[in-house]
């Protein structure tokens, strides 16, 4: 017979990924299990908590109310084994989720160095462009930058990037440098994986959304384009910080360039006194600014 937990964690994933198959990538298991502790959780309590089809779930009115006493369950528990289980040295697993390129550059070798102090700490860190949902997904900290929509979660401030919107002499001296935020319109602009340009005017902040002339999801080609002459771009300093010392991109636009972008360690309220995260994040706010800069 099983425990009153059972099933519990697995109703969790499928609920709010909306599939058994994405509910079972969340807990690293298989689409069977999901499926079997579901339907036992459904017996044992004597109702049904999830309509199913053939291609998708919907959670039954008793099944909606359910999910957030459980969702209530799972966040006490996480507080009492933080206070209590995991005193001492950080071991255990750490989740973190953080951007591509900050995270390629910079958090994995904090997380490297982390790892060899505490071996009984095993890190799992998820590298990707997607905002995750921490709670849903089972992240135990995130890396993000700039404004953070407003939530439930803990943010710590860790450092700060500055912004470059920049290009390469020969394309300023063959289209023209820009003067104002709008001589962009009739640029070409190289954009990467924000939508949105960051500026500032005596009014305030001020964003702009450029149409691209050459569009990527990674920094490093947008960076390539840029020193090939194909455009403006605008970048974090680590990206363009060698090009603008060599002379091989120039920096536009200076008057309205955006204060510095800040850089957060955000995860779930009360599992920041585990001492895993709380110990990796005092190590990234010592570490991050020094790396940032190097």
């Amino acid at each position: 017979m099983g425990t009153r937990w059972d099933g519990i964690e697995e109703f969790l994933a499928v609920a709010t990924q909306g599939s058994f198959v994405r509910g079972a990538a969340v807990l690293r298991t298989s689409r069977t299990h999901m499926s079997r502790a579901v339907l036992e959780l459904e017996n044992r309590l004597r109702v049904r908590l999830i309509h199913r089809t053939t291609r998708t779930v919907k959670l039954t009115p008793t099944g909606e109310i359910f999910l957030e006493h459980c969702r209530r369950l799972v966040s006490d528990r996480e507080a009492a084994i933080a206070q209590i289980g995991e005193a001492g040295e950080p071991h255990g697993d750490l989740h973190v989720t953080c951007s591509i390129a900050l995270g390629e550059r910079f958090v994995a070798p904090i997380a490297r160095a982390v790892a060899r102090e505490f071996p009984d700490l095993r890190i799992h860190l998820d590298l990707s462009n997607r905002v995750v949902d921490l709670v849903a997904e089972g992240f135990d900290l995130a890396i993000r930058t700039g404004k953070l929509s407003s939530s439930s979660l803990i943010a710590t401030r860790l450092s700060e990037r500055r912004m470059f919107t920049c290009a390469a002499p020969e394309y300023l001296a063959s289209q023209g440098t820009p003067e104002a935020i709008v001589d962009l319109d009739r640029h070409a602009c190289l954009v990467g994986t924000s939508p949105l340009w960051q500026f500032k005017k005596a009014d305030g902040e001020h964003l702009y959304r450029p149409q691209p002339r050459w569009h990527c999801n990674n920094g490093e080609a947008i960076l390539e384009a840029a020193l090939e002459g194909m455009g403006i771009c605008q970048l974090p300093d680590f990206y363009v910080r060698e090009g603008l010392r060599s002379g091989r991109l120039v920096p536009v636009l200076e008057q309205y360039s955006a204060p510095d972008d800040p850089i957060w360690a955000v995860y779930p309220d009360r599992r920041h006194l585990a001492p895993k995260v709380s110990h990796f994040v005092k190590v990234l706010r010592s570490e991050l600014p020094r790396r940032l800069t190097m």
